[in-house]
């Protein structure tokens, strides 16, 4: 069973892991729309669909019959995504990433 969501059509997520580096880190603050228009190279909030309750971010690859593709922008990094558990079924597409908010700004690493 998944866990429910606000209502409201604004989610609000942190990053938790490396997958998405380096347009996003572990620690990202994000805001999504609850939406069903996706479109290729968006960033998606989706249910896993192996593992009940856990959500992910990932970007949209293409669709295909089955669902959308969701790719990992660091797959080298042990993400877990399509290449491992297929197409995501358009109902379990969560939000589309607006933006990220926290934080304000990202320190640049030194040489």
């Amino acid at each position: 069973m998944r866990p429910r969501l606000n209502r409201w059509p604004v989610v609000r997520v942190a990053v938790a892991e490396e997958s998405m580096t380096p347009a996003l880190r572990p620690g990202d603050w994000l805001i999504a729309w609850r939406t069903d228009r996706i479109r290729p190279g968006q960033v998606v909030l989706a249910w896993h669909p192996q593992r009940p309750g856990f959500l992910l971010v990932k970007r949209v690859a293409w669709a295909e019959d089955g669902g959308w593709w969701l790719a990992s922008d660091n797959p080298g990094g042990g993400a877990v995504d399509s290449a491992r558990f297929g197409p995501v079924p358009a109902a379990d597409i969560v939000a589309r990433v607006l933006f990220r908010y926290w934080p304000i700004r990202r320190r640049r690493p030194r040489p």
